[in-house]
């Protein structure tokens, strides 16, 4: 803040403002007391956060450009010149009088800077109460705009200082971005990234990106960085419109940064209405739009609707059953169509003897075997089934029922669970082709805890366990085979599995 300092000497000379003449009038006031000293401050705050509307191409007297978020010392010049005669009053001033030349010379400084930009004053002066010789008083001229400015004045303790007379230019906008370049400043350095997109990051971490999200997204694709935020607000607000909820929206811009530069009515409107006319309910369009948000960088007319037409004539997937294959599925939308589909169903028709129908059938309860390795994936699981004594027949019995079995592992899952079926829980193995769900269900959380639930109970039938109890929720379980409470249960779950637990570490 910019001090001048004033004695009697300098009434002869022009101020950059007139309300010096009228602090010094008031010095003469008496002089055996102490002078009085005023300070003026005045302060321009502005309602716009956005570089844009704050005019970033504005240029500095002297031609150089100026950022967006520098001030304007004309600013302060044209703000002091609004205020005039009227607003203090001769008697306000201790009855001290306003030589005529010194008026003279008020009216040839203003006349200099008309046409510079002047600030609107709307609003009056509060007055000056008069103060014991030994307080200072510092009168601040704060300035809020909004849609419709308004000047302030408020009386305020100076300190005790040789200068009274003090100018600052104080812009909430300046703050805003002196706190952005605090927080974003190293991003200046360690990206080419410009400070007028402060706004769109400050509007991003609402939704929990951190610096180091914004380095990825550069490093991926640098433009989405590189909008304004009012775009990058629409486009986010059509997606929460649709259903994508607000915790999702981090995970899809980090997926997809190209997302903000979409348009909602060039793109993402016609991709969410490509969605709905297949029958998919509003109510799932977000969960997809979540699970696949490259979708939207495929052409409507030239990619999805040629992926669809090939679902249905090539592989043979139902009209009606589109919509289901595309929720479990929403990645079949985007992935490549080659021959590689046709040979998967071609493959599994030929190694399980089966009719094309029910390969089909398998495609439609789990779309995602269209890309799974014949050679890592599939035929290896296939084998398993044989190795445990299933003939094809009763392979494909079970993958038609539970096509999710080529997705789960073989050491981790499937051999695990036979090996509990045939050892404790005393089942033959054709007893899965009956109860195929038992190959999906979690051995520590289900299947473990109730057999051995009933065992304790003293519940547990002779011969084979019934593969039947782990199908029900546990409520159920309780009621139909247990006969005793939920919390009882539960509570012998949970201790299982931190006995189960603690000999794991054991072994370790």
């Amino acid at each position: 803040m910019a001090v001048l300092s004033l004695s009697t000497a300098a009434l002869n000379h022009s101020s950059s403002s007139s309300l010096l003449y009228f602090a010094a009038a008031s010095l003469l006031r008496s002089a055996a007391a102490p002078p009085r000293r005023f300070t003026w401050r005045i302060r321009v705050a502005s309602s716009h956060s956005n570089p844009k509307i704050l005019k970033s191409n504005r240029r500095s007297r002297h031609g150089q450009p100026r950022s967006p978020y520098d001030t304007d010392d004309d600013v302060d010049t044209a703000a002091s010149d609004q205020l005039n005669d009227d607003w203090f009053p001769d008697d306000e001033l201790g009855g001290v009088k306003i030589s005529e030349a010194d008026r003279q010379r008020l009216k040839l400084k203003r006349a200099a800077h008309k046409g510079q930009g002047r600030t609107r004053h709307i609003g009056r002066s509060r007055g000056l109460e008069s103060s014991s010789p030994a307080r200072n008083l510092e009168t601040r001229l704060s300035k809020s705009v909004a849609k419709n400015g308004r000047y302030t004045l408020e009386t305020i303790d100076g300190d005790d200082s040789n200068s009274f007379i003090s100018s600052n230019l104080n812009s909430k906008d300046k703050d805003a971005g002196s706190s952005a370049k605090n927080r974003y400043g190293h991003l200046l350095e360690e990206l080419d990234l410009d400070e007028r997109y402060f706004p769109l990051l400050n509007y991003l971490s609402t939704f929990g990106l951190k610096e180091s999200h914004f380095i990825q997204m550069y490093e991926r694709h640098m433009p989405s960085l590189q909008i304004n935020v009012e775009s990058a607000e629409e486009r986010l607000e059509y997606l929460l419109s649709v259903g994508v909820k607000h915790s999702d929206i981090r995970k899809i811009i980090l997926r997809q940064p190209q997302i903000l530069q979409y348009t909602v009515e060039n793109n993402l409107k016609s991709h969410v209405s490509f969605l709905c006319s297949l029958g998919i309910p509003s109510s799932r369009i977000g969960q997809i739009v979540t699970a696949t948000p490259s979708l939207f960088s495929y052409s409507v007319e030239n990619s999805l609707k040629p992926t669809v037409k090939y679902l249905l004539d090539e592989i043979g997937i139902q009209e009606k059953d589109i919509s289901k294959v595309v929720q479990l599925s929403p990645q079949i939308l985007v992935q490549r169509i080659d021959n590689t589909w046709n040979t998967r169903l071609s493959f599994l028709m030929k190694e399980l003897d089966a009719p094309r129908q029910s390969i089909v059938k398998m495609v439609t309860k789990h779309p995602q075997l269209l890309h799974y390795s014949i050679e890592d994936g599939l035929l290896p699981r296939i084998n398993f089934l044989r190795s445990i004594g299933m003939q094809n027949s009763d392979i494909l019995k079970v993958l038609t029922s539970l096509t999710q079995v080529f997705s789960l592992s073989l050491e981790g899952n499937l051999k695990p669970k036979y090996k509990y079926l045939i050892n404790e829980l005393q089942n033959e193995v054709h007893s899965l082709t009956k109860y195929p769900m038992y190959l999906s269900l979690s051995l520590d959380q289900r299947i473990r805890p109730r057999h051995r639930f009933l065992v304790s109970l003293k519940k547990a039938p002779k011969g084979p366990f019934p593969l039947s109890s782990f199908v029900p929720t546990d409520e159920c379980f309780c009621q139909q085979w247990a006969g005793t409470s939920l919390d009882k249960y539960l509570d012998f779950r949970q201790r299982l599995l931190l006995k189960d637990l603690a000999k794991k570490y054991e072994r370790q």
